[in-house]
């Protein structure tokens, strides 16, 4: 499965490309602001993009919006390290919420199947 990681911090960034690469996902990108991850997803056309919550530009829902409009729309889990946001994601076309202290190839597999 081919990701995209989107988040502000790239100690984050680095630390979820390591997790996800050593459970065999294929990650094609990285992007740090909303308007990136749009570009990205609709350059790179990954399957799943891994969006963190609370971006400078825009906020993961208003990115999974743009990003539902895509020709080719990516699956979308929202994270961040406020474990909060999980009921807000119903009904934004994100697949779902993962904390980012419980990020894992399992917590991913669980959402997306």
């Amino acid at each position: 499965m081919r990701v995209l990681i989107v988040d502000d911090h790239a100690s984050f960034r680095g630390s979820a490309r390591a997790l996800l690469l050593s459970e065999g996902y294929d990650v094609v990108g990285e992007a740090e602001t909303g308007a990136e991850a749009v570009q990205l997803a609709n350059a790179l056309r990954p399957d799943l993009v891994l969006l963190d919550v609370q971006l400078p530009d825009l906020n993961g829902f208003e990115v999974t919006a743009l990003l539902r409009e895509l020709d080719a729309p990516p699956e979308v889990v929202l994270t961040s390290s406020r474990d909060d946001y999980a009921a807000a994601v119903v009904g934004t076309g994100a697949r779902g919420f993962v904390a980012k202290d419980a990020l894992s190839g399992k917590a991913l597999d669980a959402l997306l199947s």
